[in-house]
């Protein structure tokens, strides 16, 4: 028997070198895959009190990647997709259309269950007018046809219009929607001013080139049927999500998909080098690195296996030199986010820190007058019940038989996802200052120190009681 030594967090610091580099210098980019590349590198993790559409839509406007849960069923977890990739685009390829017959009261019903502004109305294949919410706002004959509601004089441009020329013409004529349509008068996209105008609010949103939110989405290895339908929802990340990644059905997953569909392929979860040369070579773009660090995860006390976290990122990360490492549990603190990048990691994935966000699907709960959400495992024995292929493995019909390797709990309410991002990448880019580095990589030519419980201990706020909690740092123990 060999006993190794392994380190998380808390047992390292990292040495501050010489620098000149100043906030406005840092580049916190980071590859995910070759077709995608975040400006803030966090992930939302799929668990199903943390990545609902609710909040993938806001980690990528705010140039993050939120990863849907999978404890749902696949048309739920489609259907999230399809609002994630509708939320946002520079041309929406396949716009909502209605014919002209279609009742008013109809075509107003869509728009509010679709939260579109309008609808193209086309007619044997070409494009006849344009109903919107202006045109229904103070139409009191609900029952009348489209056709005879429509605005009919229409101004469009062809199907490669620059995004430049279309806000031109936006401008000029005064209006919001700009239909693409072919030479035979068929609708080829639809340019809006709405979404033109989310991107200047969000200029670091992670998007595809047609100004699409990106978005990934979790499968078990045993549901190709699932990968086929998120595929063709147009999801730009599979992540195959499972407790131990270097078994064989995980690695005949990921060979499975990376031979079968062009699409950004993520395999987990594993702590060791073995395990990532496992799944690079059945052809993973990202690998997802953690066994049992999560807050709400008892699986290395339940089973007695795991392995440390900043072990585990290192031993990734020096076999992973073509794909992207994503460091997955443990973290607390910005400092912990920055630590992992430095030594390893390209992006980091959050469930703790996000599952007390707005966006996120939990509950909200009140104790003692202050407000918190619900979190669990997706080892809790409610989370495995909740499905019948959960990623443990486990389908009993009594609650007592599970075996449970997580639990339930509350967190406390932390405001919006771009407020606790806000914090993240701040506490990212004052490392990075630290240390001289103006990119990721950069950070990477650092050595660290470890520390003694003496040395934890300092590290911490001492001998004062703290009459203000601040937004980045709350003392948990």
């Amino acid at each position: 028997m060999k006993i190794e030594k392994g380190l998380s967090f808390d047992d390292i610091l990292l040495i501050p070198r010489n620098t000149d580099v100043r906030r406005h210098d840092i580049d916190t980019t980071s590859k995910l895959t070759d077709n995608i590349e975040l400006k803030v590198p966090i992930l939302s993790s799929p668990m199903d009190k943390v990545t609902g559409g609710k909040m993938a839509i806001s980690m990528a406007r705010e140039g993050g990647l939120g990863i849907i849960h999978r404890n749902l069923d696949t048309k739920v977890q489609v259907d999230m997709v399809k609002k994630v990739k509708r939320s946002e685009n520079w041309i929406i390829r396949k716009p909502y259309t209605v014919p002209p017959d279609i009742k008013a009261m109809r075509a107003k019903q869509i728009m509010r269950e679709k939260d579109i502004s309008g609808l193209p109305v086309i007619k044997d294949g070409r494009l006849i007018g344009i109903v919107t919410k202006r045109d229904l706002r103070f139409e009191t004959e609900l029952h009348k046809d489209v056709g005879e509601i429509m605005s009919s004089e229409l101004v469009t441009a062809g199907p490669n219009t620059e995004i430049s020329e279309a806000k031109s013409i936006l401008n000029k004529n005064k209006i919001e929607k700009l239909p693409l349509v072919d030479e035979e008068g068929r609708l080829q996209g639809l340019i809006t001013v709405r979404d033109i105008e989310k991107k200047k609010q969000h200029p670091q949103a992670t998007m595809d080139e047609n100004g699409q939110l990106l978005v990934g989405a979790a499968t078990g290895p045993d549901e190709f049927d699932r990968v086929e339908a998120l595929v063709d929802a147009g999801i730009d990340l599979i992540v195959i999500d499972t407790a131990h990644g270097n078994s064989k059905d995980v690695i005949q997953a990921t060979m499975d998909i990376s031979e079968s569909f062009d699409v950004g392929l993520m395999a987990g979860n594993i702590a060791t080098a073995e395990g990532a040369r496992a799944l690079i070579d059945a052809g993973a773009d990202s690998l997802r690195v953690g066994i049992g660090p999560g807050s709400i995860c008892t699986t290395r006390i339940v089973s007695g296996i795991g392995v440390p976290q900043i072990t585990a990122i290192m031993n990734v990360s020096q076999e992973a030199e073509d794909v992207s490492v994503v460091a997955d549990g443990g973290i607390r603190y910005s400092g912990d986010a920055a630590k992992a990048l430095a030594l390893g990691a390209d992006c980091v994935m959050l469930g703790n820190m996000l599952a007390g966000t707005e966006e996120s699907p939990g509950r909200v709960v009140f104790r003692g007058g202050r407000k918190y959400k619900e979190y669990r495992g997706m080892a809790s024995i409610s989370a495995l019940e909740k499905r019948e292929k959960n990623r443990y493995g486990q389908h009993f019909d009594s609650r007592e038989e599970y075996i449970p390797e997580g639990v339930e709990g509350l967190v406390p309410y932390k405001g919006t996802v771009s407020e606790v991002l806000h914090q993240m990448i701040g506490g990212i880019q004052s490392c990075m200052g630290h240390l001289g580095a103006r990119t990721i990589q950069e950070m990477r030519r650092n050595t660290v120190y470890e520390i003694s419980e003496g040395g934890k201990n300092e590290s911490h706020p001492h001998n004062v009681e703290i009459t203000e909690d601040t937004p980045n740092y709350h003392w948990r123990g």
